[in-house]
């Protein structure tokens, strides 16, 4: 009996060490997935990626604590993480595109190159991002449109947000003619920018002959504006430039070329 208890011990305690370990660390991994969803919430990502998120982070950790369980009651676990990594690239292969998508989510979930209700441009589609799926970003564009863009696509090109400084400058290029008045036509670009109460003192605005071309004096003028205001500021003043300059005389030329011809006698 003794003899038996001897051979039978260490195995129980083993047992015991390996419950234990299964037990404390699926209580310890689920305290980490419910962090770990917490901080999810706090970023305005789709319910249904931060569950996922969630059950993946749980699933992986619970793993580990199988794997570790094993180990302490004696068994190798190397073939079961090769049968693990088997299906793994099994799946993995299986499903490329779609994992593709996923951890491209992860990603911009992680880095977070833009959030719901930012306007961007990415994948060759601008629009508000109105939302953050598992697989896709789904966009709002201008014309109220709603496109849907996979998350492979969005990360896997340049992303250009509008929305993630508080100002932007707005660009314009200005020709007149070259018989017209060149000081009056730059006081009018100057004080049609600066009676706009959208355009920003600082940094000023700037105006300044920015070419000589063919056929006109191009002023090169920038101004600086709330994000919000951008395209109001654009189509206002590209209109109160053209009301202004034929008020005051200035013409807005034409393209032309002049054609000099010789008589040969």
């Amino acid at each position: 009996m003794e003899n038996i208890l001897n051979i039978v011990t260490p195995y129980l305690v083993n047992i015991i060490f390996a419950l234990a370990i299964f037990i404390i660390g699926k209580y310890l991994a689920k305290i980490a997935t419910n962090i770990i969803k917490k901080m999810l919430a706090k970023s305005q990502i789709n319910d249904t990626l931060q569950s996922f998120l969630g059950d993946v982070v749980y699933g992986l950790l619970l793993v580990f604590v199988v794997l570790a369980a094993l180990s302490r009651v004696g068994i190798e676990t190397t073939s079961f993480i090769a049968i693990l990594g088997a299906i793994g690239l099994a799946v993995g292969l299986a499903f490329q595109s779609t994992l593709s998508n996923i951890s491209a989510g992860v990603m911009i979930v992680i880095f977070r190159p833009f959030e719901i209700g930012h306007f961007i441009e990415a994948a060759g589609v601008a629009g508000v991002v109105e939302e953050i799926n598992l697989f896709n970003t789904i966009m709002k564009t201008a014309d109220n449109k709603v496109i849907i863009v996979a998350n492979s696509n969005v990360i896997g090109g340049n992303i250009i947000n509008y929305s993630l400084k508080d100002t932007r400058r707005v660009d314009f290029v200005f020709g007149i003619g070259y018989d017209d008045d060149l000081k009056l036509a730059k006081e009018t670009l100057f004080d049609i920018v600066n009676k706009d109460s959208r355009v920003l003192q600082d940094p000023e605005p700037f105006v300044a002959v920015g070419e000589l071309a063919d056929s006109s004096v191009n002023f090169t003028v920038r101004v600086w504006v709330k994000s919000a205001d951008y395209w109001g500021v654009h189509f206002d003043t590209i209109e109160n430039v053209k009301l202004t300059f034929d008020e005051k005389g200035i013409s807005i030329p034409y393209p032309q070329m002049d054609i000099h011809t010789t008589q040969i006698q």
